[in-house]
């Protein structure tokens, strides 16, 4: 059931129907929020393994963040081994985790240049979170961008690596992020 904040977004699950203003999020913000970060080759090369699995919107673990019915914001979570990558990214993985053994895993989140700041990815992390909770999993994990380094450790997620994807010709930074939900 979709909600409202007090900013007027509301947040509700994905939708197939939703695959082509998703996939227009995505480039529109891997482009633009990404430029204080990398290179624009980098940038280029971020495009060959980010995007969307649609896996998250068939296992309705996938949030549209809607303001006057547009989206600005998705993201989401995983029960499945791939721990970051769309449909096109090689190594998709779409093993089930064990929840008392394995992290769920935080997925393709974005948003909107023009949306940032609004607390649309506190509202996608807080619904993953909790939903990941119920699922029974102790903690979570993402690949994280360096343009959304800080935002994670704000939102309470520490690096437990850091690495480089290499799909392209240019090798991309990423960090494996962390946080438990057992203290929460």
């Amino acid at each position: 059931m979709p909600c409202k904040s007090q900013n007027e977004l509301e947040i509700r699950k994905a939708k197939m129907g939703d695959v082509a203003s998703l996939k227009a999020l995505m480039t529109l913000s891997i482009s633009k929020l990404q430029a204080g970060f990398l290179s624009a080759d980098q940038i280029t090369a971020s495009h060959l393994s980010m995007g969307l699995d649609t896996q998250l919107i068939e296992d309705r673990t996938y949030f549209c963040v809607m303001n006057d019915g547009a989206i600005v914001g998705c993201g989401g979570w995983s029960f499945r081994a791939t721990l970051y990558g769309g449909n096109h990214s090689s190594g998709r993985n779409v093993t089930q985790l064990n929840p008392k053994t394995d992290r769920a895993r935080i997925r393709a989140m974005y948003t909107h240049p023009d949306h940032t700041r609004r607390g649309i990815g506190h509202m996608i992390l807080r619904a993953s979170e909790d939903e990941a909770r119920l699922a029974g999993f102790r903690a979570l994990e993402m690949a994280a961008t360096l343009a959304g380094e800080p935002f994670y450790k704000a939102s309470g997620y520490h690096v437990e690596s850091r690495w480089d994807d290499r799909a392209g010709c240019v090798p991309v930074p990423l960090l494996t992020m962390v946080k438990s939900l057992m203290s929460q």
